[in-house]
């Protein structure tokens, strides 16, 4: 196979992988790819839960690899390279569904489509998936060996695999937090007898305060993977619009204004309207400001990355090509190019069956020539944002990928195009299904591009752990697109279940349904939100504005601690997922990053060495990873009798009136419980 570039011998003298490029082991086996098929469709229905419940997923890959691990060992032969193999392909999955989940859930909140069709779910993912993969290939070298980025998922999924070699003690904790994790959900979200969230508000004069939690773990688990930085940082967003979003809105709103526009509404449910249909938009000024910053500064990494790929495929044509060592063997970048003319075919064909022509109202060349358009479009983008994820997730890691970001940037730009080219045709303010079939355009094109840039970041944390283990790059590649393909296939129908059981937002697929069970899909409803705004022309923009402004603030602040050298810094995209996150899903976050914060503080006071600090670090990571998969999966399973019964109260065993207070109570002591057993794993000595 030959190389997209030729190896940097200073690099190679720098680091030694766990597998010298010398020695040759079995990657691609029929044991892995079987295995990683399975884990990729079984990490993507638990991510698609999880994202659509609080907007955020989280990378899966070392869950992946220490069950890849713990599977493996059953079997006579076999080694690290495969497990990463196995890992590679399973983590594509999870990425995949964060991609499908934050953009086409909002073709139902749209109202355009009644439910997930298999086909276009599945085309639009595994296109849009294959292409994340292609677009990374021409930067893994110029992001993970010359611009050295950190990759933090990537390299925790490289020693948990080197690790594994050693022991099973990894697998037991997932396993056990795993359990523990579900037993909780299943209390909380099955038998109702554990509250899973905690909220009030209330008037201080004529400003309305309004604050709560979540009470699951998956958040608190979240917020340990992150750590402080981040989690403070989304917390903060999450004050911005809570602590002084909401209370300076009411203030400057009378009693009677806030009811003509708001209706009946109060207490804290007033304040989730008022954050819902105004404060939000912060968020989609400051997402789309930061989206387009992390853009402007990958133009160096993406123009060296790409003219080095094009070097060695001139070099090889010539006879010129250098022997490139079997760990730095990319697949080709010819490759890239035709797989990449090769999609825009069947994305093709899916807006073409997709975008309704008669609900437009447009001619049949212009319908045509619009397709054609968001093809091109999405083919353009999909490339810049994807360089953006893979570089942001080198940055801050995949579960902080930019995807919300860069999806808020397509989306608002490509409305704003079809708004210029249809609507000279069309009277969007009039037309209310014209604006509905025009906003559905806009969000087909958008998932596109968030599935690519999705796939990105796991790429790129995949090959980074396959650097530090000694994998082959263009092994990893034809993984991940295997694995692409599996979640591509299982996410429709995780989708629909998901649907049909809990609701989307505020779309019930039956009537009598109990809303305040509905998947909030924060993401998707934020996408259609903005989508439909544009071409109804009802979008709030002073409050984006006021996003932007707080973007480019977050942005000179985070350049200032960047000179003066610091640890702390100021990503603008984490203040960003927080202004737009409901404040009870921030707190949990929080409260997890205070709690890796400690555990490490606590371990240094100790005394102990870097070695025990890495090592209790890395369990608590593991033990945050069995909570989120534990979590995520008793959500899908639940999912069954729920749909069955066509009620979240299908397994409910608590009383229907009166529990609450105990219920409370309950939910917040088990909050505790886990928040300090997941500090005494961290601080455990080896």
């Amino acid at each position: 196979m030959a190389s997209t570039g030729t190896p940097n011998p200073a690099a190679a003298e720098e680091f030694k992988p766990f597998v010298p490029a010398s020695e040759t082991l079995p990657e691609i086996t029929v044991k892995a790819v079987i295995l990683g098929i399975i884990l990729s469709a079984v990490l993507a229905g638990a991510n698609a839960y999880l994202g659509l419940k609080v907007g955020l997923t989280v990378s899966a890959s070392i869950p992946a690899a220490v069950i890849s691990m713990a599977i493996l060992r059953f079997f006579r032969e076999s080694n690290i390279l495969e497990n990463n193999i196995v890992q590679t392909a399973a983590s594509a999955g999870e990425s995949l569904a964060a991609g499908v989940i934050f953009t086409l859930p909002a073709l139902i909140m749209l109202q355009y489509w009644q439910g997930f069709e298999f086909l276009p779910t599945m085309a639009i993912a595994l296109c849009g998936g294959i292409l994340g993969v292609l677009f990374t290939i021409p930067l893994r070298r110029a992001l993970i060996i010359e611009a050295k980025l950190q990759f933090p998922e990537g390299v925790a999924t490289g020693e948990v695999l080197k690790a594994g070699t050693r022991g099973g003690e990894g697998a037991k904790l997932i396993a056990i937090a795993g359990i523990a994790g579900a037993a909780l959900k299943l209390f909380q979200t099955g038998f109702k007898l554990v509250a899973g969230k905690i909220s009030g508000a209330t008037f201080a004069g004529r400003s309305l305060f309004g604050g709560g939690s979540e009470l699951g773990v998956a958040l608190l688990a979240v917020g340990y993977i992150v750590g402080l930085n981040i989690a403070f940082l989304v917390f903060a967003g999450g004050l911005i619009s809570w602590l002084f979003g909401i209370p300076i809105y009411t203030a400057l709103h009378s009693p009677a204004e806030l009811t003509a526009l708001f209706g009946d509404a109060h207490g804290y449910e007033l304040a989730e309207t008022i954050w819902s249909r105004r404060i939000r938009y912060m968020g989609v000024g400051a997402m789309a400001t930061g989206g387009l910053w992390a853009l402007v500064s990958l133009v160096g990494p993406i123009r060296a990355g790409v003219k080095s790929s094009l070097e060695a495929v001139r070099a090889s044509r010539s006879g010129n090509a250098v022997e490139t060592i079997r760990t730095e063997r990319d697949t080709p970048i010819n490759i890239v190019g035709i797989g990449t003319l090769a999609l825009a075919v069947p994305i093709f064909v899916v807006f073409l069956f997709v975008v309704d022509k008669d609900a437009l109202g447009i001619t049949s060349g212009l319908h045509i020539g619009t397709i054609l358009f968001g093809v091109l479009f999405a083919l353009v983008a999909g490339f810049l944002f994807s360089s953006v994820a893979g570089y942001m997730a080198g940055l801050v890691g995949s579960s902080n990928n930019p995807i919300s970001g860069v999806t808020i940037a397509t989306v608002l730009s490509i409305s704003v195009i079809l708004l210029f080219l249809l609507g000279t045709q069309l009277d969007f303010i009039v037309e209310t299904s014209k604006a509905t079939a025009a906003a559905a355009t806009a969000i087909l094109v958008g998932a596109v591009v968030c599935c690519a840039a999705a796939i990105a970041g796991d790429n790129m944390q995949d090959l980074k752990a396959g650097q530090i283990v000694g994998a082959t790059p263009y092994k990893q590649q034809i993984m991940q697109i295997i694995g692409v393909a599996a979640a591509a296939v299982a996410i429709a129908p995780v989708l629909s279940l998901l649907f049909n059981a809990y609701g989307l937002g505020d779309v019930m697929p039956r009537e009598g349904m109990d809303t305040s069970e509905a998947l909030s899909a924060p993401q998707a409803t934020l996408m259609s939100s903005v989508a439909d705004g544009v071409f109804q022309r009802n979008l709030p923009w002073t409050m984006i504005v006021i996003g932007v402004a707080i973007a480019v603030a977050v942005i000179l602040i985070d350049k200032y601690l960047e000179r003066r050298g610091g640890e702390f810094r100021t990503p603008v995209l984490a203040v960003a997922v927080g202004i737009y996150l409901p404040i009870e899903l921030t707190v949990p976050m929080f409260i997890g990053g205070v709690v890796a914060f400690l555990a490490n503080r606590t371990m240094r006071a100790r005394g102990a060495s870097e070695d025990d600090v890495e090592s209790a670090g890395r369990r608590g990571l593991l033990f945050s990873s069995g909570l989120i998969t534990g979590e995520a999966l008793v959500g899908i399973i639940l999912a069954i009798p729920f749909a069955l019964k066509e009620s979240t109260d299908a397994l409910r065993l608590a009383p229907m009136e009166g529990f609450d207070t105990i219920a409370n109570i309950l939910g917040v002591l088990g909050l505790i419980i886990f928040t300090l057993a997941l500090y005494r794993v961290a601080t455990r000595a080896r």
